[in-house]
C-alpha cells in the first residue's frame, strides 16, 4: 500500500492535520464511527474534564483500530465534533500524543450537543490497511 500527503501548502503543518491523502494499493478500509469518552463499562468519564474525555476517545478510537487489526498510523481521515469550538488546541494537544508524524485530513464541527449529556466530544475516522 502507498499512502501520499496532498499539501498544496505548509499553512496547515503548523495546525496539524493534512488536506488530504492519496491511497493505493490499499487491502482494507475501516470506517471507524464516532467514539465518545465512554469507558469499557459503558460509563461517561470526565464530566467537565476535556483533557479527560479526549483521552478516553482515544484510547476507544486505538482499541477499535486495533481489533481491526491497524493503528493510528493507519489513519488518514478523521472528524471531530465539539460542543465547544474553542476547544480545538486542546483537542489538536492530545490527539498528538496519538497520532504522530503526517497528520490525517482532518474537519473540526462545532455542536450544540452529543449523543449523551455532558460529552464534550466525538471522533469519527477512516483508516486504510
Amino acid at each position: 500500500m502507498q499512502k501520499a500527503q496532498v499539501n498544496p501548502w505548509t499553512w496547515q503543518d503548523q495546525l496539524g492535520f493534512s488536506q488530504a491523502w492519496t491511497v493505493t494499493g490499499a487491502d482494507k478500509v475501516t470506517f471507524l464511527s464516532g467514539q465518545a469518552p465512554i469507558d469499557p463499562e459503558g460509563r461517561l468519564v470526565g464530566e467537565d474534564d476535556f483533557d479527560t474525555q479526549a483521552a478516553q476517545v482515544f484510547d476507544n478510537l486505538a482499541a477499535v483500530l486495533h481489533q481491526a487489526g491497524a493503528s493510528f498510523d493507519a489513519v488518514v481521515k478523521i472528524t471531530v465534533y465539539l460542543t465547544d469550538i474553542a476547544r480545538i488546541r486542546d483537542f489538536g494537544r492530545i490527539k498528538d500524543r496519538y497520532i504522530s508524524g503526517p497528520q490525517p485530513a482532518s474537519t473540526a464541527i462545532g455542536v450544540t450537543a452529543l449523543a449523551l449529556p455532558g460529552m464534550m466530544l466525538e471522533v469519527e475516522g477512516i483508516a486504510v490497511i
